[in-house]
């Protein structure tokens, strides 16, 4: 991990200070997954939080945006800052309905039509596994974090956390492919000072990682698969 410094801005006051990009690389291993093997470490988040707890003077909110492509969700990964909203558009040719009910916040976009659009606005930290009730291969994860420094690593493993003031943080970690106790076995003391330290490529294993099947939003086995056609209208 290298620090690349820049000037930026601090607090109410918008006093000049020298910030840092925080950059480093994950690997994953013991992995089951296909693209895995092929080297493809893509979808980690990587945040910093301040040590002494204190929060940034303002987070401020974005739009960001998470589409229903070929039914899949694109990105499968999407970290925001507490107090965004994301728009969940649908370009494909039959209908979606987006919902999560279980870890972090709960909502259901019902039923709606191609080519028009529904947002969500994520009010409180958490991770939000996305789904489709119509589709039980769907899924995604939102990160939503209480902090602006953060990163979701590309293929290659690589990420960069930037702006961030000099000071003392610790290093978290997320990977839906990881357990709990790996993941907390990866937080990290981060200091950011004038020293440029680097650290080494961050391992994360999957060993013990096991995947089950989810429910509809009525916790319920999903139907039978339907023969999905652009014409497919709701039951009523």
């Amino acid at each position: 991990m290298t620090w690349l410094w820049r000037i930026c801005f601090s607090g109410l006051w918008l006093l000049p200070v020298w910030c840092a990009s925080v950059r480093g690389s994950v690997q994953l291993t013991d992995s089951r997954d296909p693209s895995v093997r092929h080297h493809n470490f893509k979808d980690v988040v990587v945040w910093l939080e301040p040590v002494d707890g204190a929060p940034p003077a303002r987070i401020p909110p974005r739009h960001y945006v998470m589409e229903q492509k070929d039914k899949h969700f694109k990105p499968h990964v999407l970290a925001i800052p507490v107090g965004s909203t994301v728009d969940f558009p649908n370009h494909d040719p039959i209908f979606h309905n987006v919902f999560s009910n279980y870890d972090g916040q709960t909502f259901d976009l019902s039923l709606y039509r191609p080519e028009t659009s529904r947002s969500e606005a994520f009010k409180r930290p958490g991770f939000a596994r996305v789904f489709c009730n119509i589709h039980p291969t769907m899924s995604a994860v939102i990160a939503v974090l209480a902090t602006p420094w953060f990163d979701v690593s590309k293929a290659s493993g690589d990420f960069e956390i930037r702006e961030v003031p000099p000071g003392n943080y610790t290093l978290h970690i997320f990977h839906e492919r990881a357990t709990e106790e790996t993941l907390k076995a990866l937080m990290s003391a981060v200091a950011v000072d004038n020293n440029l330290p680097r650290l080494l490529r961050i391992r994360i294993s999957e060993t013990g990682y096991i995947p089950a099947p989810h429910q509809n939003k009525w916790d319920k086995d999903y139907p039978p698969a339907i023969d999905d056609v652009p014409s497919y209208r709701p039951n009523r």
